[in-house]
């Protein structure tokens, strides 16, 4: 009987997912939805020649946008993110926790170390390193959030608000619906897959064509806004060093080389290139951030760290569901902004940890990915911005005034105040050798697996696409990462956030409506398989009576 099942269920989803491949373009090399790739393709074109051939315009268009957004929108944002947490908890802790993806026997593809330093590598890499150490000093100076007697708790307490538990429940709920989708129910590894049980055959005609564009402007939006980050702080490393001028053009100069770097990552595929640049990534992270801690004052930074923690999940259901009108601009800018962009990011993270997840129970998944990379988020921003607040209270506050004029800057400035015990000149420069060498293998892995996420969108959720493919999009997201910076000028920081938020709003609502058809499905999943328990035990109590 429950092979019979197995069999239906195998063969429903080869005759699906052969509906959708029919519409894919196979010629010249190529393999993709046309309708998905053209829309995505022509829409991003047109924003970046309008954009480029109308600066100033296009500027005050997304500024005007972004405070709609921020004043008219905010609580979608917020109540959405709020919203899919309570639903990763439900999952987790439910019978439904015990579902495991890919089916019973499925075995993990990646080692528990592997898995975690690609999760971590693929959902925070550039942004941490670029707030670590600014964020924390706004947030000394004012925070309508997390009140306490010591305002660089409360400091530290809104910096965990926005890196902790709300952007990795969206990254959880709309991974763990893809890989659901894709491993269990056999259905190709794309967004409109997850809309099956609401949509039906629907999801391979328009509606479905609709949901995966939104998906590819989102994510290249998104990743456009971590590559501008990233690029603006490896040229303040290189300025720093090196006495290169800190400028639009230097910026743009250095999207096409390590886009460059990218590529040859995205050719060489999820195994080899990815893998290994993350696994990379997170033992350099860890020497960095163990040195910092070393050299840094660590007593402080222990005692900021819990203090901080504490103050966080005491009040995180307050601070939750805060809609201000009185602080709405600086909710806009931080708490909105944020939010957006985890939203924005989303289904390239999301698919990428489906990618690898497969053969971890839904329990397991959710609390993995839901809380290591937010506690080591935690301690690392402890550490970097801890050290900087300690920095910036001993030098009256100088290090806060250098933030203020070029945040880019702010972690080699936190850098150059540390107290070295010997080489001190030697010591300051090779840690910024390094930090910067961190950024631009996180910026390369961003990058890379954006292409690969995008791809496999575009392609209605093939894994084996062509290689011609990767290239055009790993070039298209350094390209709308140039264009957005060019736009915005020296003011280019404010222009990534209009992208990420005018992006972010529709596609909450998308993942919202993910979410039901997300529950229907595993649910639906859950009594099938209690139907054949109970036939299997039926037929079992059958023969017991037989042989009596």
């Amino acid at each position: 009987m429950n092979n019979d099942i197995n069999k239906q269920q195998d063969d429903l989803a080869k005759k699906l997912e052969k509906k959708l491949y029919s519409r894919n373009y196979t010629k010249f090399g190529l393999d993709l939805n046309p309708v998905v790739s053209i829309v995505a393709g022509v829409f991003i074109l047109a924003f970046s020649l309008y954009a480029l051939l109308n600066l100033e315009h296009a500027n005050t268009v997304f500024e005007n946008v972004k405070n709609w957004i921020i004043t008219q929108g905010d609580w979608v944002f917020i109540l959405s993110s709020n919203f899919f947490i309570v639903v990763c908890l439900y999952l987790a802790l439910s019978r439904l926790g015990n579902v495991r993806i890919g089916g019973v026997g499925s075995e993990a593809e990646f080692s528990n170390f592997a898995w975690y330093s690609m999760l971590i590598s693929a959902g925070m890499g550039i942004g941490l390193m670029f707030w670590a150490v600014g964020e924390p000093l706004y947030h000394a100076e004012f925070t309508p959030i997390f009140e306490s007697s010591n305002p660089n708790y409360s400091a530290m307490a809104t910096t965990f608000f926005h890196w902790g538990f709300h952007p990795w429940g969206i990254y959880t709920l709309i991974s763990l619906a893809l890989a659901f989708f894709a491993y269990n129910k056999k259905l190709p590894l794309s967004l409109r897959s997850v809309f099956y049980p609401l949509l039906k055959d629907k999801v391979f005609g328009i509606a479905g064509d609709l949901i995966d564009t939104l998906a590819v402007l989102a994510c290249l939006f998104g990743l456009a806004t971590s590559l501008g980050l990233g690029v603006q702080q490896i040229n303040s490393g290189m300025n720093y060093l090196f006495g290169i001028r800190f400028s639009v053009i230097v910026q743009v100069i250095l999207i096409v080389i390590i886009t460059s770097m990218a590529t040859l990552s995205v050719v060489s595929g999820l195994d080899k290139g990815v893998k290994f640049l993350s696994t990379l990534n997170i033992r350099l992270a860890a020497i960095f951030m163990t040195i910092i801690f070393i050299l840094g004052p660590t007593a402080y930074i222990i005692r900021l760290f819990s203090n901080s923690l504490g103050l966080y999940l005491n009040n995180f259901i307050l601070a939750s569901f805060r809609i201000s009108v009185k602080d709405q601009a600086w909710q806009g800018s931080w708490s909105v902004f944020y939010l957006a962009w985890w939203i924005s990011w989303s289904p390239f993270v999301g698919m990428f940890i489906a990618r690898i997840s497969k053969g971890r129970t839904i329990r397991e998944f959710i609390l993995a990915v839901l809380l290591i990379p937010s506690l080591l988020s935690f301690i690392w921003l402890s550490v970097f911005g801890g050290t900087a607040i300690y920095i910036n209270e001993s030098s009256n506050g100088a290090l806060f005034d250098v933030v203020q004029d070029n945040l880019p800057v702010a972690l080699f400035e936190m850098i150059s105040y540390l107290n070295m015990p010997f080489l001190a000149g030697v010591l300051r420069v090779l840690l910024s050798i390094l930090g910067t060498l961190l950024v631009i293998s996180f910026f390369v892995t961003s990058s890379d697996s954006g292409s690969l996420v995008v791809d496999n969108i575009t392609s209605g959720g093939r894994l084996d696409s062509p290689v011609t493919q990767r290239i055009f999009w790993a070039c298209m997201e350094g390209f709308v990462a140039a264009v957005l910076l060019l736009i915005g000028g020296e003011r280019g920081l404010s222009t990534l956030q209009t992208a990420v938020i005018s992006t972010g709003l529709p596609f909450s609502i998308i993942l919202t409506v993910m979410t039901i058809s997300l529950i229907e499905g595993i649910h639906t999943s859950h009594k099938k398989q209690k139907r054949i328990r109970d036939i299997h035990h039926h037929e079992k109590m059958m023969n017991l009576l037989k042989r009596k």
